[in-house]
């Protein structure tokens, strides 16, 4: 029988919990929200549905299965959360951005994926292997990570006009840092781009539930999960 996989997508603004790519239900996230806070919005509004295991992408660094440390855009006591233990099922979890890149993969070439909301989500992925990364600590000009410039912040700061020239300069510095066949730019604030450049694809926000459900893939006729996160 094939496994109903629930993906929970947490970002600094909402918790969204996905039973399908049409099919999904949120609620406010925020600055303070701690595991408490996040467990009482989850169970209310996962009645009524049926699922096995869920995928979770969470907005900090994740390693094995554990977050490395405390979100910038969350309230506290994640690091030692046991999300297994508190949902009462398998769980696998990984890096929002990273999720939601796996969903966005097409199965071809090198792409990096770079999430653009209240901070900047990164990761790349080519062939089975999923990274994690880390750029919205990059360093900027005047004592600033660069997360400030190309998320929310930037935008509010900057003004839409300049903002998106910030961001188009970025990608593509970061595209030939990493050697990047293409990227997916995805994240909330996307949508303020009418048009894009050759080489950068726009992203779609329900590729994270496409990227929960492969977490929970398989090679085939193996025990082996087909996606190796590094």
């Amino acid at each position: 029988m094939k496994r109903r996989v629930l993906v929970v997508d947490i970002g600094g603004t909402f918790v969204k919990l996905l039973m399908s790519e049409r099919v999904q239900r949120k609620f406010p996230s925020g600055p303070r929200m701690t595991p408490k806070q996040f467990l009482a919005g989850y169970k209310q509004l996962v009645r009524g549905w049926n699922f096995d295991v869920a995928s979770i992408g969470f907005p900090a660094p994740v390693q094995q299965g554990r977050i490395l440390r405390k979100p910038k855009h969350l309230g506290k006591a994640w690091v030692r959360f046991d999300f297994a233990k508190a949902l009462g099922i398998p769980v696998r979890i990984v890096n929002d951005a990273a999720m939601q890149a796996l969903g966005s993969y097409p199965g071809n070439g090198r792409m990096l994926f770079l999430g653009l909301g209240t901070g900047l989500g990164s990761a790349l992925v080519w062939d089975r292997n999923l990274m994690s990364l880390e750029l919205g600590d990059l360093p900027y000009p005047d004592g600033k990570i660069i997360e400030n410039h190309l998320g929310l912040p930037g935008l509010k700061k900057f003004g839409k006009r300049k903002w998106k020239r910030e961001v188009l300069y970025a990608v593509g510095q970061l595209k030939r840092a990493f050697i990047a066949d293409y990227i997916v730019l995805g994240g909330g604030l996307v949508h303020r781009f009418d048009r894009l450049p050759k080489g950068i694809v726009r992203g779609q926000n329900q590729n994270a539930f496409l990227g929960g459900i492969r977490l929970w893939e398989r090679k085939r006729n193996s025990r082996e999960l087909k996606w190796n996160l590094l």
